[in-house]
């Protein structure tokens, strides 16, 4: 589950905020599975998309994060959840994009890194209201 702004987003959501003001993120990994699950780094990438295929991941002048973009997760029991924080502050207007990835964080594998990347979340920056 996504939340921006304290609202449940999806793919099809467009959720608007004002430059300036930071905008709480959370993102909660339930386990649905029958064994646990971890460990893993959920990380949150802001975009830009020109809609001609390119993407621009450089934003460090439009966006900065509240805390970290990277979150480490242990263990996810079966049936339990883990729920992460974090806030976006918006320096100029703009539509953006959030891409949130899970990766598996556990060195002593031999096999590559497997990702699990949810679908992103459309987030429109707009003026502050006078």
């Amino acid at each position: 589950d996504i939340l921006v702004d304290g609202k449940v987003c999806d793919c099809d959501v467009v959720v608007t905020c004002q430059v300036g003001d930071p905008v709480p993120l959370q993102v909660k990994l339930t386990n649905w599975s029958k064994h646990s699950v971890g460990p893993f780094a959920l990380t949150m990438m802001p975009y830009q998309d020109y809609q001609n295929g390119v993407h621009n991941y450089e934003l460090q002048d439009a966006i900065t994060f509240v805390g970290s973009n990277t979150f480490h997760i242990d263990t996810v029991k079966p049936t339990k959840d883990s729920v992460y924080f974090g806030a976006l502050l918006f320096l100029y207007t703009g539509d953006f994009y959030l891409n949130i990835k899970f990766h598996e964080d556990n060195s002593s594998r031999e096999l590559p890194l497997s990702w699990l990347c949810l679908p992103s979340v459309h987030i429109r920056a707009t003026e502050p209201v006078a």
